[in-house]
């Protein structure tokens, strides 16, 4: 089933590619033009990207927690902005929505501003997590996703899944093709975190997570092509 309206979650590691830091253009361009495609396509789509690339606030040592996620916070706006203006550069229009004001920079975050800008074909990259410490991007995206009321979130990492074991230990790791969130819960699988996981529960929003360096990945999972693994929502 081809989703109407989608939320697509990046990691900032990923968009970092083999460098591992800061931003890696060929990867970020390559996602832009799929971005692009789905848009020309009529799907309606929301973004939001980990600041990883950047910081990792929960290994930051000693770091006051509240101060680490802060940095964090801003490095999720540095990668929106660059993503939206490389969208921008391939004929995208695009809007960067934060939970906080950033002067001229972004806009405060509206579900009625980001529905309008979605009805006009826009890109939105919600940056900035929920605002607040303590949550991480995928509650971010997971509460954002809710509010603005997309068909599914997409969860474009650097695996092909979710998997009963980690298998960069373990060779014999078995990937799900669906898990219930629920299940993904009870197993304490980690794929995505706790706070998100039961904010999807509650509202019933399906997650797919997918190898974002697997071949338009992206526009194949909008479009409801089964890869990777989807994350359905029991009863």
């Amino acid at each position: 089933m081809k989703f109407k309206r989608v939320l697509v979650k990046l990691s900032g590691e990923a968009l970092a590619g083999k460098q591992q830091r800061g931003f890696d253009h060929e990867v970020i361009m390559g996602v832009a033009k799929q971005l692009k495609t789905l848009v020309d396509g009529g799907t309606e789509v929301a973004v939001v990207i980990g600041g990883g690339n950047f910081w990792r606030g929960r290994t930051s040592g000693d770091m006051d927690r509240t101060k680490a996620d802060q940095i964090g916070m801003l490095a999720t706006v540095m990668n929106a902005i660059y993503v939206a203006d490389v969208c921008r550069s391939i004929g995208m229009a695009t809007s960067v929505q934060t939970p906080f004001m950033l002067g001229s920079m972004t806009e405060l975050f509206s579900k009625d501003k980001a529905v309008a800008d979605f009805k006009a074909g826009k890109i939105v990259f919600f940056a900035g997590g929920t605002g607040h410490p303590f949550f991480s991007t995928d509650t971010g995206a997971a509460l954002r996703g809710a509010e603005v009321e997309v068909d599914a979130l997409l969860f474009a990492k650097n695996i092909d899944g979710v998997y009963d074991s980690d298998p960069k230990t373990n060779p014999a790791a078995c990937k799900f093709d669906r898990i219930s969130c629920q299940e993904m819960l009870r197993r304490d699988l980690k794929a995505i975190d706790t706070t998100a996981a039961a904010l999807c529960i509650e509202q019933k929003l399906p997650v797919v997570v997918f190898d974002l360096g697997a071949e338009n990945s992206i526009i194949r999972v909008a479009n409801g092509e089964e890869m990777g693994t989807t994350i359905y929502i029991e009863g």
